[in-house]
């Protein structure tokens, strides 16, 4: 079959598994791998031109760990904090070791058990990013904590992919120490020197041109990713380091937007390729393996993260929301393994028996990830044990009182203004809000504040709704705000309880679930306009008026941080 038919046909397979993958909300990596699965020769065997889909697979894998690096900002890991630091490694460190004396009493090899343990550690960056995005969670204590021990994670894969490329069989100390560490180090040298002294004017040059920015940046990775795989290390590592050197430029944000489209058309065929390479007749062997991993990395890693937030002091809820967010194994994971089918050091029996793992983590954390607000509050009471006593370091609030008249949840944006009323009536009044800094921020003007989150049961219960007079929600989500109306009702009817929609339908369900009013900030934006319109014509001077008046209030929002 002609090498641009096949490619066709396999890309349009592909899309309509997707679609379906979609509706039962998956990330569409699944639906590669099982694509790959179909076109392979376990079942329809389209795929003739290996070496040229193995090409782009490459290619593929190289643009995915250049965006990497674009994000591996030295300033992002020192924002986290040692709990990021600390979590990453010891997860790490603890899976890896429980995952290799599984392996080892199921019966595999010595080695075979290192890559399996190895793989199993890392988690996803991509899909919990996109995920957690999903859920507007990414400024949440959990999600900063989730973000930063999943770039320690990244940092990790870095080392050992550099191990593993360049351990051969007659792999000894010294070899090594001449292969990787002085080879290393002269390449580290070599970047450092290109990317401090002669990179940024390159870049800077480059970016005049829109086209030529995304050209340099492309050729920039290739070249790395050339010169080290000519050094004997993986082209990962150079495609990786290529996105470090480019890391604090300020240009790394409009390189990876442009990359990204060109990186997740190659992506797809290699998860495409790594699919094809499955033998189904083979897992069978595997299936109480696969079963035993899965539920290890289901549940036995969030365990693990949440004893060690637990023992740094952070509350239950934080410690199982963060928890979940390394309930399956990542895409490194299939990487590093096939690296290891490559090298010869593992059968591509393994690669199966990873890839299936994959496969039903990936599925299985999606929605634990989705519905993980319900689960706590299902099993919150039992969550006691990975607290420790006393204060909680994630506890943050300045309250005055045991009961106020007026709670807002949510600060930012919609409750800038809101508070700014608050603060002209003579009522009491608390303001809730899931983002720490956010938080800090207000405690440091004097405001009654307390961190938390709408959707948690236990925090509601602390309350006293019993007593509010009003009630204001400025968070978008239509669950949340029915729970919390549904929560107010019970304890107390006279409420005022007004809320935000983003859609019509959604703000009908919310008026029916008994919300007094129900803000909808699109209409009340063309509301605005439409009303300037018809109040001043068309003055210029008069718009030039609201214009003035709009920038002294986006100054004093920047001002505070919002």
């Amino acid at each position: 079959m002609d090498t641009f038919l096949e490619i066709s046909l396999i890309i349009f397979i592909a899309t309509v598994i997707a679609g379906v993958i979609r509706l039962f909300k998956q990330p569409l990596i699944i639906s590669y791998i099982i694509t790959g699965v179909i076109v392979g020769p376990a079942f329809l065997n389209l795929i003739n031109s290996e070496e040229t889909l193995g090409t782009f697979a490459h290619i593929g894998i190289a643009l995915l760990l250049f965006t990497v690096g674009l994000n591996l900002n030295p300033k992002i890991i020192k924002e986290v904090g040692s709990v990021s630091l600390i979590t990453g490694l010891g997860q790490v460190i603890f899976t890896s070791v429980i995952g290799f004396f599984i392996a080892i009493l199921l019966g595999f090899s010595t080695v075979t058990s290192i890559y399996i343990a190895v793989a199993l550690t890392f988690s996803s960056t991509i899909i919990i990013t996109k995920l957690l995005s999903d859920k507007g969670d990414m400024n949440s204590l959990y999600g900063k904590i989730s973000i930063g021990f999943l770039l320690i994670q990244d940092l990790v894969v870095i080392f050992i992919l550099m191990i593993a490329s360049s351990v051969v069989d007659d792999f000894n100390i010294a070899s090594f120490a001449v292969s990787v560490l002085l080879k290393g180090v002269g390449l580290f040298v070599l970047i450092f020197i290109l990317s401090v002294y002669f990179l940024p004017r390159l870049i800077k040059s480059a970016a005049k041109s829109q086209e030529f920015l995304l050209l340099f940046a492309i050729g920039w990775c290739l070249a790395l990713a050339s010169l080290t795989y000519y050094l004997n290390f993986s082209i990962e590592i150079g495609a990786l380091f290529a996105g470090v050197t480019l890391a604090m430029s300020p240009y790394r944000y409009e390189i990876s937007s442009k990359m990204r489209p060109l990186r997740d058309f190659f992506l797809v065929l290699f998860f495409i390729v790594l699919g094809s390479q499955i033998a189904l007749d083979n897992v069978g062997q595997f299936i109480i393996p696969i079963i035993i991993f899965s539920v290890f990395i289901l549940i036995g890693n969030p365990l693990i993260v949440m004893v060690i937030m637990g023992l740094l002091g952070y509350t239950k809820r934080n410690s199982f929301l963060a928890g979940l967010t390394v309930a399956q194994i990542s895409e490194f994971s299939l990487i590093f393994v096939a690296l290891g089918v490559s090298l010869g050091h593992v059968t591509k029996d393994v690669l199966a028996f990873v890839t299936a793992i994959g496969i039903i983590t990936i599925a299985g954390s999606t929605y634990l990830i989705l519905y993980s607000d319900k689960l706590y509050n299902i099993l919150s009471k039992y969550l006691g044990i990975f607290e420790k006593k006393g204060k909680k370091v994630d506890e943050y609030q300045k309250c005055k009182n045991n009961s106020y008249d007026i709670i807002l949840f949510g600060y930012d944006r919609i409750g800038y203004d809101v508070l700014n009323t608050f603060e002209k009536l003579n009522e009491s009044y608390l303001v809730i809000d899931y983002n720490p800094e956010t938080i800090q921020r207000l405690s440091k003007k004097g405001i009654d504040c307390r961190y938390g989150d709408a959707d948690d049961y236990e925090l509601l219960d602390d309350l006293n709704l019993s007593g509010v007079k009003m009630i204001v929600s400025t968070i978008p989500k239509l669950n949340t705000n029915l729970m919390l109306i549904s929560k107010i009702k019970e304890v107390n009817k006279d409420a005022i309880i007004t809320v935000v929609s983003c859609q019509i339908n959604d703000a009908m369900l919310l008026y029916e679930a008994g919300a007094t009013y129900v803000l909808l900030p699109h209409l009340l934006g063309g509301y605005h306009v439409s009303s300037m319109i018809k109040k001043y014509g068309l003055d210029l001077s008069k718009f030039l008026e609201e214009k003035t008046n709009h920038l002294k209030n986006l100054k004093r929002r920047i001002e505070r941080g919002i």
